[in-house]
């Protein structure tokens, strides 16, 4: 009976967490083609070189030309990483291409309008924001941000520039995010080249091509800290070292039970006084900061308190430690 129920919630697991995968594809989905493709903003990645390479060949669809890249990718890389690499990347790869083509089709009345991607017809012309690029750059962002730290949380990418930055950490022996950085980078200088310089632009438009390239270093930024938020929370873990002389029994009984929460001692001794003294090593929430600064203050005015930022934290009553085959993020 125990076996079953275990088996049953792993399959729920397995289950609800393909569904939040399919659910960050479709955010993806909907940032490119609703908000970012319309207004010819290049945000990096394989969707940006997409559009770019759109605007050249406007017959062939930015979700198709990111099967184009995606494809070669991802066989390279389950070539060089094997089991390593992740059926579910290969699944989200996959899907967001074809989410994007789809929804060209459901958001605009005709092929034509797929090929200008004119946002006077999509959805009607209900959803035109060609007057307010900048709330199209910030709610693309913010969708493409939330879309992708939910397929990454769910130990998977959306492909791309990610399987790149994977690619580059193994031979070039570069960090993971630098590696992204670096294609992203490339990516915009030719997103700058043909839209930025108005060469991929309708004709009348080119004068445009410069502001919308600094419209997508605003979705850049919103991207990139919505993403991080949403991988990592918007209220990351405190860690505060505290060095208390005196009612240090009274700061334990208050971290263990009115915090309910463990700490650590660690030995220490005053440089100046040569006196030995135990340093409270402790993690806490970012909202139990104030209220642990006024205990600490009641318990010893006189007291020494570091507190900074976890990036990362693992173990009981945090984060679970990563699976083996889980994506880097740095």
């Amino acid at each position: 009976m125990a076996s079953s129920t275990k088996s049953s919630l792993s399959d729920w697991r397995w289950w609800s967490s393909i569904g939040q995968i399919v659910f960050g594809c479709l955010l993806v989905s909907i940032a490119f083609v609703i908000f970012i493709n319309p207004y010819d903003m290049v945000p990096g990645g394989i969707y940006g070189l997409a559009l770019v390479l759109h605007n050249i060949f406007p017959s062939i669809q930015v979700g198709t030309f990111g099967y184009m890249f995606d494809v070669p990718l991802i066989l390279t890389a389950i070539l060089i990483f094997g089991g390593k690499f992740g059926g579910r990347t290969i699944f989200a790869s996959f899907l967001t291409p074809g989410l994007m083509n789809l929804l060209d089709y459901l958001v605009y009345p005709n092929s034509e309008a797929i090929e200008a991607l004119d946002p006077t017809q999509l959805l009607g012309g209900t959803v035109n924001l060609s007057e307010h690029l900048m709330l199209a750059a910030i709610i693309g962002g913010c969708f493409s941000g939330v879309g992708v730290g939910i397929v990454i949380r769910n130990n998977a990418a959306t492909g791309g520039t990610d399987i790149t930055g994977m690619l580059l950490h193994r031979f070039a022996h570069m960090k993971f995010a630098n590696g992204v950085l670096l294609s992203d980078a490339i990516i915009v200088l030719c997103g700058l080249i043909v839209i930025g310089f108005g060469i991929g632009l309708p004709e009348g438009k080119e004068a445009q091509g410069l502001l919308l390239s600094l419209y997508s270093a605003v979705c850049i930024f919103v991207n990139a800290k919505v993403l991080g938020y949403t991988i990592d929370g918007a209220s990351r873990e405190k860690l505060l070292f505290i060095i208390c002389d005196e009612h240090s029994e009274a700061m334990r009984n208050y971290i263990l039970h009115d915090l309910d929460r463990g700490g650590t001692y660690i030995k220490a001794s005053g440089m100046y006084t040569n006196n030995e003294k135990e340093m409270i090593f402790l993690v806490v929430s970012r909202k139990e900061v104030r209220n642990i600064q006024h205990k600490i203050k009641e318990f010893d005015p006189r007291a020494f308190v570091v507190v900074t930022d976890a990036y990362d934290t693992f173990g009981e009553g945090f984060k679970p430690f990563p699976h083996e085959d889980a994506m880097p993020v740095e």
